[in-house]
């Protein structure tokens, strides 16, 4: 009862004035800590549909001249980025003796977009339940940091809202804490973290199909429909009475759902879940993530990337 309790309250939180996607999560976070999540299977299953539609509602405070200009470099260098990715994270996971199908999972959670792509790629790898738990843990652990510091980072180095929403993109994993850590910094930001990351997140097809060919896995292959939506919801907002407030309150909509989406996805972190881990995964998918995410900064104020 006292679970179900702190558990509504966090929801409750949600709707209040305080509410951010940073503090959403620490509320999430907070109560995954101090108490048994009543609903754990039910949440994952809302989070990530609700988060899906979160993404759909910002589209309609997008502009798709931005979308598309944003999209189409981003694609560039996500491409790049993937492939670093990939292959660092085969060559960590040897170095660090991690079992191989783990290793994968979550190399090509850092790569793409997290918990989605590692929830495509898991079923045609043949992925055990706790292969697919150690990676997903891991990567939400890292997803939980950056939301945290990369606007202080960001605020720190002064980034500008560009450089801040790209590097966004191409180092944090989940579509979520992109969009959170970009609301975070400022519209300009979230305008071109969104656009990249959903760029970045177009990858989960071919990797997926490439692994289900080298597996020879004729495993169902889920498509990230939601982004052809978030383009459609753009276009709208672009093309058809830009600005309408439907459109706004739409956007303010999805805004809501982010927030509720980093709130379920922290309360679902316990200690215990976090200790199943391990030291092994962790470490690989924490060296992975500093290297990545230290080399697209690197490259986005030397000016090697850019939009």
């Amino acid at each position: 009862m006292r679970s179900k309790i702190l558990f509504v309250a966090g929801l409750v939180f949600c709707l209040t004035p305080w509410a951010s996607p940073p503090a959403a999560l620490v509320a999430g976070l907070i109560f995954g800590a101090i108490a048994t999540h009543p609903y754990p299977g039910e949440s994952r299953q809302i989070s990530k549909y609700l988060l899906q539609t979160a993404v759909v509602g910002l589209g309609f405070g997008m502009n798709l001249r931005q979308v598309l200009r944003a999209g189409s470099s981003g694609f560039v260098y996500t491409a790049a980025g993937i492939a670093f990715a990939l292959a660092l994270g085969h060559v960590l996971g040897k170095l660090l003796v991690v079992q191989r199908r783990a290793a994968f999972l979550i190399s090509t959670g850092t790569a793409i977009c997290g918990g989605s792509a590692i929830a495509a790629v898991g079923p045609v790898l043949g992925a055990t339940e706790d292969e697919m738990s150690v990676s997903l843990g891991t990567i939400f652990m890292l997803n939980s940091v950056a939301l945290l510091i990369f606007p202080v980072i960001g605020s720190a180095l002064h980034l500008g809202q560009t450089q801040f929403g790209l590097w966004a993109a191409l180092a944090i994993h989940d579509t979520s804490s992109v969009v959170g850590a970009c609301a975070k910094f400022g519209a300009a930001a979230l305008a071109v973290g969104t656009t990249v990351k959903l760029a970045r997140a177009l990858w989960i097809v071919p990797v997926t199909v490439a692994t289900a060919v080298a597996k020879g896995s004729k495993t169902r292959i889920q498509w990230p429909w939601f982004i052809l939506f978030f383009c459609l919801a753009a276009m709208a907002n672009t093309y058809l009475l830009e600005g309408l407030p439907v459109y706004q309150f739409l956007s303010r909509g999805g805004k809501l759902m982010l927030i509720f989406t980093l709130f379920l996805i922290g309360a679902t972190l316990s200690p215990a879940a976090l200790r199943k881990v391990g030291p092994r995964p962790l470490i690989q998918g924490v060296l992975l993530w500093l290297i990545v995410g230290a080399a697209s900064l690197l490259a986005i104020r030397a000016g090697w990337i850019s939009i």
